[in-house]
């Protein structure tokens, strides 16, 4: 069976995430405090799903789970590519 994508729910997810990286840059998307450097901090991730949800026009239908797991995925991966850009620009 083929994977379930809501173009329209990536491309607001985007949009939401590009607007929140602008307003508060790359540090807003990771934990303060913790073990590790650089880790993602879940709820962001979270925050920015949820308000494309949000947001969507009520008469299109409940997006599929795997659909907001894929957007949950490719918000995940371009936080983990600027995290490792930003790491190589200040040579970490």
């Amino acid at each position: 069976m083929a994977d379930i994508i809501d173009i329209t729910l990536l491309a607001d997810v985007r949009r939401f995430f590009q607007k929140l990286i602008e307003q508060r840059g790359l540090s807003y998307f990771l934990q303060k405090d913790g073990p590790r450097l650089f880790q993602l901090e879940p709820s962001k991730v979270e925050l920015v799903l949820r308000t494309a949800m949000r947001t969507r026009d009520p008469e299109l239908p409940q997006p599929h789970e795997k659909a907001i797991e894929h957007c949950r995925q490719e918000l995940r991966r371009e936080l983990i590519r600027r995290v490792a850009s930003a790491m190589l620009q200040t040579g970490l």
